[in-house]
C-alpha cells in the first residue's frame, strides 16, 4: 500500500456559507496542527473563486483539492467513497483531498448540476459511480491540457500522477495548484473515457472513513447540535393518532413561566417556545393537556389490523411473478405444505431524534437539518415557507442515524411553522417518545405460503401471497401502472431459486399508520418469510438446509458463491452442543447478495443468544472494503434488534412503545461475533452495501432456533415466543 495512505488521517470540518459541511483528510501528525478549511461562500453574481475547476472540484495554490459530496453522510461511508471514485480518475494526492457537502441552492440554481442529492436505496454509489469518474477524468485531462499548453507541447505527451503534471520528453512538471486558473477555462472536445475496473488502481483500497475522527472526538456537528444567535427552543406535542388533529389546548397554565415565550397551535400538534433551552421548552409542554380529534383511527388496535390483514389473504390480488402452472402443480402433488407469516410495524428509532433549525426572513431561508434529501429538503421548506427554492439554504449536517426515516421533512415543516409565528431563529427538537411514535413505520405485513414438494423433497411449485401498504402512498406517489409497487414483493419476488412453478401476488392495505421506507424495504421482512417456510420444507424433506439451497441455485455461480462462502467460513455442519445450532439464510437486494449463517444458543429457560454471525456478501464492485464491512456489521445488528425485540404494537390508535425501554435495541452484551467475508463478483451493475445485510439475519436466526429446539418461528419478534425446552 502507498506510504501515504498508511498515515494517519484527520478530519476538519466548518459550516459552509452556501450549505454544507466541510472535511479535510490529511496526513499531518496531529489534528492540532491542521487549519480549519471554510468554504467559499455564494456570491452575488452565482460566480465562485478562480480555484474552482468546476462545481465539483476546487485546488488551491498548495494543492489542497476540495471535492464536493452531493449526497448525505450517515455513517454508511459514501463520503469517502465517492471522493476516492473522482480520485481515481483525477490522478490527485489523497492526502490533500478535502470534502464538504455540495450546496443544494446551487444545485437549484445551476439546474440540478449535482443530480438527485438524496441517499437512500443503496444508491449513493452505484447511482453516481459513472458521473464521479467522469468528473475526476475530464478535470485531470483539462490540467493536463493546461499543462500542455503552457510547455507548447502536445497533451499526449503528458501525464498527471499524485497532483502533478509531467511532460515525459522534457521532464519538466507542474502541480495541480499552479494549473487550476489555466484549466477552469479549458474546454474539451469532448469528455474522456472512464476506466473500467480492471484499470482502477485505487478504488478498492481500504480506507478509514473520513468522517469517523471527528463523530470519535465530538467535534463532528450533528443537526441537534447547531447554535444560531438569539436563538430560541421548540418542543412539539403531535397527536397521537395518526390522522388526528388539535381540538384545543388550554395554555393558561404556562402564564408567568419562566423563558416561556409562545403556545404555538398547529393543525395536529401544539408547540412550546422558550428562551434559554430546549429543555425549557420541553418541560413546559409536559404541563399542557391538548385535547385531541382522533378521528377514525383512535379506534384501531394491533389484534384488528392483524385480523384485517389475514382475512384479506383471500381477497383478489396483483401479479407480481407468474412461472410455469403453481395450480396444477399442487394439484397433482403428493406432499405439499402450508404457512403463514407476519411481521410487525418498525419504529426507525435514530439514536439522534428528529430535529431542525430554521432561520425565516422576508427573502431567505436557512435551514440546519440531517437530511437523507438535500435538495427535497429544499424544495419542501420552499413550499412551507412560500419562498422560492432559490431563496433557501439547505446546510446539510451529519445525520445521526437515517434508515430512510430522514428522506421526510416533516421536522423541517413544523419548525418553518413556529417560525412564522414567533419570527425568530428556531430550533425544534422532538423528544425520544415523540421520534418514535410520530414516525412512519415499517409495514405491518403478513405472507401465506402454499408448496408442492416432489419425491426428492425439493419445493417442485410455490405461491406466495402477502398482505401489505403501500409505502408509495404514504410518499405521495402513483402506483406502478402495472403490478404491485416493488417494496410491496421485495424478497419475495426476486428470490433466487429454480423452482419451476412460481406464483408471487399482493394486495394492498392501507390503515391510519403511515408507513415508509426502512432499511431494505420489503425485503427486510419478506426474506424472513420465504427463507424461513424453505427451511419447513427442508426439514419435512430431512434435507440439509444448506445442500437444499445449493440444488435450488443450480446455475447461478454468484448465488452459489455467496452461498458457499458463508456455509464454509460459518462452519456449517460441524458438530455444537445440545441447545446450540446453526440457521442459513440468503437473498439479494438492491443488486447485491448477501448469505448469513447464524450460530444460535438457546437456554432450557427459553433465553436466546446469538453467539456468532457469519456474513458473505457480493456488492458486484468495491470502492472500500471496509466501509462495506462496516455496513455488513451495522445491518446485521440493525436487522438482529429488529428479529429480536423489534415491534410497534397499536393501541386506542397510537403507537404503545415509545422510549428504549419498551422499544428494545441489541446492546453491546448482546453483540454476537460478526465475521464479514466480501465476494465481489463483477458483471454489469454496481450493487448497494447499506441494505443486503439487513435481511437475511432474522430467517438465520429463526431457522438456528428451530433446529435447536424444533420450535418454529412465524411471527416476529422472536422475545414474544415460549422457547424453553427440558434439559433432560
Amino acid at each position: 500500500m502507498n506510504a501515504n495512505l498508511t498515515r494517519r488521517h484527520f478530519i476538519l470540518t466548518a459550516t459552509s456559507a452556501v450549505g454544507g459541511l466541510m472535511i479535510g483528510i490529511g496526513a499531518a501528525p496531529a489534528i492540532a496542527e491542521a487549519a480549519i478549511v471554510v468554504a467559499q461562500p455564494w456570491n452575488e453574481d452565482n460566480a465562485y473563486a478562480a480555484n474552482e475547476i468546476d462545481a465539483w472540484i476546487a485546488i488551491d495554490p498548495d494543492d489542497s483539492i476540495l471535492i464536493r459530496y452531493p449526497r448525505s453522510e450517515m455513517g454508511q461511508g459514501s463520503m469517502t467513497a465517492l471522493p476516492m471514485i473522482l480520485t481515481e480518475e483525477l490522478h490527485c494526492d489523497w492526502s490533500k483531498v478535502r470534502v464538504e457537502y455540495a450546496s443544494a441552492n446551487r444545485n437549484v440554481r445551476e439546474n440540478k448540476l449535482y443530480g438527485p442529492m438524496i441517499s437512500a436505496g443503496s444508491r449513493t454509489v452505484r447511482g453516481t459511480q459513472k458521473k464521479m469518474q467522469q468528473v475526476g477524468a475530464s478535470a485531470r485531462e483539462r490540467l493536463i491540457a493546461a499543462a500542455a499548453a503552457r510547455w507548447g507541447v502536445s497533451a499526449s505527451e503528458c501525464t498527471a500522477a499524485s497532483s502533478v503534471v509531467s511532460h515525459g520528453p522534457s521532464g519538466r512538471t507542474l502541480r495541480y495548484g499552479e494549473l487550476t486558473a489555466d484549466a477552469a477555462k479549458i474546454k474539451l472536445p469532448q469528455e474522456p473515457a472512464i476506466k473500467t475496473p480492471d484499470k482502477f488502481t485505487f478504488i478498492g483500497t481500504p480506507m478509514p472513513r473520513i468522517d469517523v475522527v471527528h463523530k470519535i472526538d465530538g467535534s463532528a456537528k450533528f443537526g441537534i447540535d447547531t447554535q444560531l444567535p438569539d436563538m430560541v427552543f421548540a418542543a412539539i406535542y403531535a397527536c397521537p393518532v395518526a390522522g388526528g388533529k388539535l381540538k384545543n389546548v388550554d395554555d393558561s397554565v404556562l402564564a408567568g413561566a419562566p423563558g416561556v415565550l409562545q403556545v404555538v397551535r398547529l393543525d395536529n400538534a401544539v408547540a412550546v417556545v422558550a428562551t434559554g433551552s430546549y429543555w425549557r421548552a420541553k418541560q413546559a409542554l409536559a404541563r399542557l393537556q391538548p385535547e385531541w380529534d382522533a378521528g377514525a383511527g383512535g379506534s384501531v388496535d394491533s389484534d384488528q389490523l392483524s385480523q384485517a390483514f389475514h382475512t384479506a389473504l383471500s381477497e383478489t390480488m396483483v401479479t407480481a411473478r407468474n412461472d410455469g402452472d403453481v395450480d396444477q402443480a399442487m394439484s397433482g402433488a403428493a406432499k405439499t405444505f402450508e404457512a403463514v407469516y407476519e411481521t410487525p410495524y418498525l419504529s426507525h428509532s435514530p439514536m439522534e431524534p428528529m430535529n431542525a433549525t430554521v432561520h425565516l426572513q422576508p427573502d431567505r431561508l436557512d435551514v440546519w437539518v440531517g437530511t437523507q434529501a438535500a435538495d427535497e429538503a429544499t424544495e419542501a421548506a420552499a413550499q412551507a415557507s412560500g419562498l422560492e427554492p432559490e431563496q433557501v439554504y439547505v446546510h446539510n449536517c451529519f445525520v445521526g442515524g437515517g434508515f430512510g426515516r430522514r428522506h421526510v421533512s416533516d421536522e423541517i415543516v413544523q419548525a418553518i411553522a413556529i417560525a412564522k409565528v414567533v419570527q425568530k431563529p428556531v430550533k425544534l427538537v422532538w423528544t425520544r417518545e415523540e421520534d418514535t411514535r410520530q414516525d412512519k413505520f415499517r409495514p405491518h405485513a403478513v405472507v401465506a405460503f402454499k408448496a408442492a414438494a416432489g419425491s426428492d423433497g425439493l419445493p417442485s411449485a410455490w405461491s406466495m401471497r402477502v398482505v401489505t401498504s403501500s409505502i408509495l402512498a404514504s410518499a405521495g406517489k402513483n402506483p406502478p401502472a402495472k403490478g404491485p409497487e416493488p417494496q410491496a414483493v421485495a424478497g419475495l419476488a426476486n428470490n433466487g431459486y429454480k423452482v419451476p412453478n412460481t406464483r408471487v401476488e399482493a394486495l394492498i392495505k392501507n390503515t391510519h399508520l403511515p408507513v415508509w421506507y426502512w432499511r431494505a424495504p420489503g425485503a427486510n421482512q419478506h426474506v424472513f418469510a420465504v427463507e424461513s417456510f424453505l427451511d419447513e420444507i427442508a426439514s419435512d424433506g430431512g434435507l440439509d438446509p444448506y445442500q437444499m439451497r445449493r440444488k435450488l441455485l443450480e446455475g447461478k455461480p454468484d448465488w452459489l458463491k455467496v452461498l458457499d462462502t458463508a456455509a464454509e467460513k460459518g462452519d456449517w455442519g460441524k458438530p455444537l452442543p445440545r441447545g446450540t445450532a446453526r440457521g442459513i439464510a440468503i437473498c439479494e437486494d438492491d443488486d447485491s447478495l448477501c448469505a448469513q449463517v447464524a450460530e444460535v444458543t438457546v437456554r432450557p429457560n427459553g433465553g436466546v443468544k446469538v453467539n456468532r454471525v457469519t456474513v458473505a456478501l457480493d456488492t458486484r464492485y468495491i470502492v472500500n472494503p471496509l466501509t462495506i464491512a462496516e455496513q455488513a456489521e451495522g445491518s446485521v445488528i440493525f436487522g438482529l434488534t429488529a428479529a429480536l425485540y423489534g415491534k410497534i404494537t397499536i393501541k386506542g390508535g397510537v403507537p404503545v412503545q415509545g422510549n428504549f425501554d419498551t422499544y428494545r435495541m441489541v446492546r453491546l452484551a448482546e453483540a454476537p461475533k460478526i465475521d464479514v467475508h466480501l465476494v465481489p463478483s463483477g458483471g454489469k451493475v454496481w450493487g448497494g452495501a447499506a441494505e443486503a445485510a439487513t435481511p437475511p439475519i432474522a430467517a438465520a436466526v429463526a431457522n438456528a432456533i428451530f433446529a435447536a429446539t424444533g420450535k418454529r418461528i412465524r411471527t416476529l419478534p422472536i422475545m414474544d415466543h415460549d422457547l424453553s425446552y427440558s434439559a433432560a
